[in-house]
C-alpha cells in the first residue's frame, strides 16, 4: 500500500466516523437524513476499497438511495401531519427542552461509556486475530463448479447459504406487511410533475430496468445478483411514484400480492421439491443448479423491487370501486328549476 492510498483510507475512515456522529446527534431530521445518505455513499466507496463490489452496489442502491428516499418520505408525512402543531408548540417547549437535556446528561454519559467499551472490545479482537486465517474461502473455491455459478458471492448467497437469503426476503416481506397493517395509503393531492422530473422518469426508468436485467444475468459470473437488480427496479418504481404514477385497481389487487410473495414462494417451492426427491432442503442438483439459481433470482428480483417501491408508497393500496348514483324517480315538481320571464 502506497502512502497516497494510506492517506486516502485514513481520511475515508475518519469521514465515516464524523458523518455517523453528526447524523446521530443532529437535532434537525432533514439534516440527519442527508448525512445518512452521504454516509451510505462513503460506505459504498469503503466496500470498493475492500474489494467487495457486490456489497458496494447493494449499499449504494439500498443503504443510501432507497433507504434515504424512504426516510425523506416519512419525514414529509410527519411534517404534513404535525407541522402546524409543531410550530405552535415550539415556543412552549424551549424551556422544557433545556431541563430535559440536563436530566438526560447522566444517561448519555453512561451510554457513551458503554459504546466506548464495545468499541475497545472490537479493536482488541481485530488486533489479536491471527494473521494467517484460512477461513471458508478455500472450501468455496473447491466446490464452486458444483454450485452452478462461477461468482463466489452468488454461490454463497443462493447455494451454500440459501437459508439466509430466504430469511432476508421473508424479513423484507414482513416489513411491508407491518407498514400495511398501519392503515391504507394516504390520499395524495393531484399534482403534475414538472418537465424535468417527467423527462427524467421517461429516460431513466427504461435504463434502470435494463440495468436490473443485466445485473441479474451477469450475477452468475460477475458482481451482481438479485438484491442489486431488485434495488434498481425499486429505484425505477420510486421514480415513477415521484412522477405521479399510482397503481390502478387491477394492479393493486391479486397481481401485486403474487409479485410480492413470488421470491419467497420460489425458494420454498424449490426446497420442498428437493425434499420430495430425497434431497436436503435447497440442495440443488449440480447438473441444473445454474438454471434453478437464475429462476429463483429472477423471482426474488421482482419481489425485492416491488416491495421497495411499495414501502416508499406507504400504506396499503386502496381498492376504490367506482360509485354509481341511482337515478331518483318520482322527483317532486318543486325540485325542478323554475325560470321567470322578464317583462
Amino acid at each position: 500500500m502506497t502512502l497516497l492510498q494510506l492517506m486516502f483510507d485514513t481520511l475515508l475512515g475518519f469521514s465515516l466516523l464524523w458523518l455517523a456522529w453528526q447524523a446521530l446527534t443532529s437535532p434537525d431530521l432533514f439534516r440527519a437524513i442527508v448525512l445518512f445518505i452521504a454516509f451510505g455513499l462513503l460506505m459504498a466507496l469503503t466496500w470498493i476499497r475492500l474489494d467487495a463490489p457486490d456489497v458496494a452496489m447493494a449499499e449504494a442502491s439500498i443503504g443510501a438511495g432507497l433507504t434515504g428516499a424512504l426516510l425523506l418520505s416519512a419525514l414529509a408525512r410527519l411534517g404534513s401531519k404535525n407541522g402546524s402543531r409543531a410550530i405552535l408548540e415550539k415556543k412552549h417547549q424551549a424551556g422544557s427542552m433545556t431541563e430535559n437535556t440536563k436530566n438526560q446528561l447522566p444517561f448519555r454519559l453512561l451510554l457513551m461509556v458503554l459504546l466506548l467499551a464495545v468499541a475497545a472490545g472490537l479493536v482488541y479482537v481485530v488486533l489479536t486475530l491471527p494473521e494467517n486465517i484460512p477461513g471458508l474461502g478455500i472450501l468455496v473455491e473447491e466446490n464452486l463448479e458444483s454450485s452452478g455459478v462461477s461468482n463466489p458471492v452468488t454461490a454463497v448467497l443462493l447455494n451454500y447459504r440459501g437459508y439466509d437469503t430466504l430469511l432476508e426476503l421473508s424479513v423484507l416481506l414482513l416489513t411491508l406487511l407491518g407498514v400495511w397493517s398501519l392503515g391504507d395509503m394516504t390520499k395524495q393531492h393531484e399534482s403534475f410533475p414538472g418537465p424535468v422530473l417527467s423527462t427524467l422518469s421517461r429516460l431513466l426508468v427504461p435504463l434502470l430496468i435494463m440495468a436490473a436485467g443485466y445485473l441479474l444475468w451477469v450475477g452468475a459470473h460477475a458482481p451482481g445478483g438479485a438484491f442489486q437488480a431488485g434495488s434498481l427496479l425499486g429505484a425505477a418504481g420510486v421514480l415513477l411514484l415521484l412522477a405521479g404514477w399510482r397503481p390502478g385497481t387491477r394492479l393493486a389487487g391479486l397481481p401485486l400480492r403474487i409479485s410480492l410473495v413470488l421470491g419467497v414462494a420460489a425458494f420454498v417451492a424449490a426446497g420442498m421439491v428437493f425434499i420430495l426427491l430425497g434431497r436436503q432442503f435447497l440442495e440443488y442438483p449440480p447438473s441444473f443448479a445454474g438454471v434453478l439459481i437464475l429462476l429463483i433470482e429472477a423471482a426474488a428480483t421482482l419481489s425485492i423491487g416491488i416491495t421497495l417501491a411499495a414501502l416508499f408508497l406507504g400504506g396499503r393500496p386502496k381498492f376504490s370501486q367506482p360509485k354509481f348514483s341511482r337515478p331518483k324517480l318520482n322527483q317532486p315538481k318543486s325540485s325542478q328549476p323554475k325560470f321567470r320571464r322578464h317583462k
